[in-house]
């Protein structure tokens, strides 16, 4: 029997996601895939995945959900609080899901996107090669209560919970960028001052996020006729207004607004996650170290693996506690004194 998932309630912003259709550029697709790649290597490595699967991105809230048969789950990106028929769950870990359990995620509590893994992935049919919703292009849609989603077999049911520590990128910070071929069309000063300036985030959505100026706009040495190129997440266009624009997954794949640079990455994550009012900083640095600090998501799994602990369940969330045997025996204590001459 096929285990189906159960969306008994909603955000506004729950949509299937994977990794995306790499590949379509050339034909005016971009890859699209989860806003927060690295939340979905987060939940392969806790559940054992080989790779990353299909999984629910829940954009500033998550919903109430519920299983036709017993599922592992892992909860990553974005903490939000989550309860198991109103017992607590640690964010940023797997749990095992019984059959018709409760599983409730409320709001976010810093950044702006949570994932809802699942031990056999989401397995809705694919579309040029995934299964991820692609909303700019019109590939999927959100989803909403009363939508059922069938589910792939659990490989490993017995597997141990895992935990994770929480990962820093949903508070804002710092942001590596390397330079591209149209950072030089802006002046030394004006690209001083934009390393200089820390941004609030402004809105975005899953194809960028506008970053206003505090002070004054900045412009490019552009020519008037700069000729539409090719684009890709992370790109920094700089709009008509001189509004720094982050491109991200469902960015269109050709523009004509100059570039100042280009995030890597590595630290996209950190912009996905920005909600509006956190704080970036963008700090230049050179190919090589981008290199190093951004290895191929192939190797992303392995050093996640290596940090995950077993889930270690605090007795104040386990509300049958006394159900359990603790023990298996008990002593008096004084037994050696009666063997003793």
């Amino acid at each position: 029997m096929t285990p189906v998932l159960d969306l008994l309630a909603t955000g506004p912003g729950v949509s299937v996601q994977d990794l995306g259709r790499p590949g379509h550029l050339a034909t005016g697709l971009s890859t699209g895939g989860a806003a927060d790649r690295r939340a979905l290597f987060e939940a392969a490595a806790l559940l054992g995945q080989p790779a990353p699967l299909a999984c629910l991105e829940l954009a500033g809230y998550g919903g109430r959900f519920r299983v036709g048969a017993p599922t592992r789950i892992a909860l990553t990106g974005a903490p939000m609080r989550a309860t198991l028929d109103g017992a607590p769950l640690r964010w940023h870990a797997a749990h095992l899901l019984p059959s018709g359990a409760v599983l409730d995620i409320g709001a976010v509590e810093a950044g702006s996107y949570g994932y809802l893994s699942f031990a056999g992935g989401i397995a809705t049919p694919e579309i040029l090669g995934a299964r991820s919703a692609h909303l700019a292009a019109g590939i999927g849609a959100r989803l909403a209560a009363g939508d059922c989603l069938p589910l792939g077999p659990d490989t490993t049911p017995g597997a141990p919970p895992l935990a994770l520590p929480a990962p820093a990128r949903f508070q804002g910070g710092t942001v590596r960028v390397i330079a591209g071929p149209q950072t030089a069309l802006f002046p030394p000063d004006t690209r001083a001052r934009f390393f200089a300036t820390p941004f609030t985030a402004g809105r975005g959505n899953r194809q960028g996020l506008a970053l206003p100026p505090p002070d004054a706009p900045f412009a490019a040495d552009a020519p008037p006729n700069l000729v539409s190129d090719l684009i890709v997440p992370g790109d920094i266009q700089m709009t008509g207004a001189g509004v720094p624009m982050v491109l991200l997954c469902e960015c269109q794949t050709v523009g004509g607004y100059p570039r100042i640079g280009t995030v890597i990455p590595a630290d996209l994550g950190i912009v996905a996650q920005a909600a509006p009012g956190t704080v970036l900083r963008f700090a230049p640095v050179t190919l090589e170290v981008a290199e190093t600090a951004s290895p191929p998501e192939s190797r992303w799994i392995a050093p996640l693996r290596a940090q995950a602990q077993p889930l270690i369940r605090s007795p104040h969330d386990i509300p049958d506690l006394l159900g359990y045997q603790l023990i298996s025996g008990a002593v008096r204590g004084d037994e050696h004194e009666e063997d003793s001459p």
